[in-house]
């Protein structure tokens, strides 16, 4: 058994994969060491038919990988794999130093990236369920019983057993202090439902251009940088001037493949911008040669998170890095595919990704003109505290009013009862309509 080193920024890669070798696999993964903080002094691929029970790696690979740390010092192993808690263990003690898989790895990320105080709650949470069955690790002094002082002495119990009675009891401290977060956060969710405004999340692999692109329809300031993972936390901001009316942006944070369990269990409230979303721009990579394989992995992790029959327009983002001469039809298609070419950083396309957004909720606008008697000064105040009213002309009658309302918002108000007009508006769909 040995002391794990409280060190571990010097890494070596070890790839394992079960058929032809894919080198985009290890450039992904050396990116995320590289955003974990970790300098990469190189790498080991490793063809398995099946993961070994002890070291997921067959015993050969093990001694290669041995002589390639020490070779090049390095104080960390990182794995390409989700391992066992056996096999992590297994290895640390084989290669007498620290070792962590994917999952850790993204989790440390996680925790250095996460801002808000429901992220920081949410990263914790998921490391110590991680943590859970990793306890035994390369701490000796966990085995060891406690007892032999005064009071202490008897059968006592290991500090392995008190370290995990902790830690559950941390776990259900985090999750009381989420799940009133979480309360908040469904409050102002459903206060957004109730105003009925349109709810778009930004979706796509990671360092696909998202909050670059977040921050060109919203003239907002969220932290971009060329890195996995760059933005965690969630932002929400309200895009104004589309043919719609405005609607509410989120941006979530990036997917990759094979994203760990743990985080999707942790980061629900985080997800679910993208979960109760009326659309999903899918942010692409369009200069990325494995952009199709990155689509079907968002695709997959949005099936896990219930949000795959959601709809999707695809964006095809940065447009500026591809050949002219090679580069996809830049223009938004007219077949109406759902896809649209842009650059964020050049603004090249994002007038015709909002008017693709403000095509896709028109429809679902009540634009019209309606004729209010004056003992309906109750709906003509409800109106204006909406901000649905466009124009409107006093006379001896009432007043003659322009609307420019969400349908869901004028279905609700047509059901009060003051909303007479409305509902005959709604029934006979007569009023002229007129262009904002």
């Amino acid at each position: 058994m040995f002391e794990r080193s409280r060190k571990g920024e010097i890494a070596l890669l070890v790839q394992p994969y079960p058929g032809p070798a894919d080198p985009a696999l290890l450039e992904e993964f050396a990116e995320l060491a590289r955003s974990a903080g970790a300098s990469v002094v190189g790498s080991v691929t490793a063809k398995i038919a099946r993961p070994h029970p002890a070291y997921y790696i067959g015993t050969g690979k093990l001694d290669e990988v041995k002589l390639r740390r020490e070779a090049a010092g390095a104080d960390l192993v990182l794995v390409n794999a989700n391992l066992s808690p056996v096999q992590e263990r297994n290895l640390e003690k084989a290669l007498s130093c620290r070792v962590i898989d994917r999952t850790g790895l993204i989790l440390d990320i996680f925790a250095m990236r996460a801002t808000s105080h429901e992220g920081k709650l949410q990263v914790e949470l998921a490391q110590l369920k991680h943590m859970a069955t990793r306890l035994v690790r390369g701490w000796t002094h966990l085995e060891r019983q406690r007892g032999g002082g005064i009071g202490l002495r008897g059968p006592g119990e290991t500090q392995l057993e008190t370290d995990r009675r902790l830690l559950q009891k941390r776990v259900e401290q985090l999750e009381m202090r989420l799940e009133k977060v979480q309360v908040q956060r469904a409050q102002m969710r459903r206060a957004r439902l109730r105003n009925a405004i349109p709810r778009v999340a930004l979706v796509g692999y990671t360092n696909a251009g998202k909050s670059t692109l977040f921050n060109a329809l919203t003239q907002s300031g969220v932290y971009v940088a060329d890195q996995l993972f760059a933005t965690l936390d969630p932002t929400v901001r309200r895009v104004e001037g589309l043919a719609c009316g405005p609607l509410v942006l989120a941006d979530t944070v990036g997917f990759v493949r094979d994203l760990p369990h743990e985080l999707v269990a942790a980061f629900r409230s985080t997800l679910s911008e993208a979960r109760d979303a009326d659309l999903l721009l899918h942010v692409v990579d369009a200069a990325d040669p494995l952009r199709d394989e990155r689509i079907g992995q968002v695709d997959a992790v949005l099936r896990e998170i219930g949000a795959g029959e959601i709809p999707q327009l695809l964006v095809f983002n940065k447009i500026d890095l591809l050949d002219d001469a090679v580069g996809p039809r830049r223009e938004r298609p007219a077949d109406g595919s759902g896809k649209v070419w842009a650059s964020a950083r050049t603004g090249a396309g994002l007038d015709l990704l909002r008017e693709a957004m403000g095509e896709r909720f028109a429809a679902q606008r009540m634009r019209g003109e309606l004729r209010l008697q004056p003992t309906q000064a109750r709906l003509r105040a409800r109106l204006h505290a909406l901000g649905a009213i466009a124009s409107e002309v006093a006379d001896e009658r009432g007043w003659r009013i322009r609307i420019d309302l969400p349908r869901a918002q004028a279905e609700e108000l047509s059901r009060g009862q003051d909303g007479t007009a409305l509902e005959a508006l709604l029934a006979a769909c007569v009023a002229p309509t007129y262009n904002s």
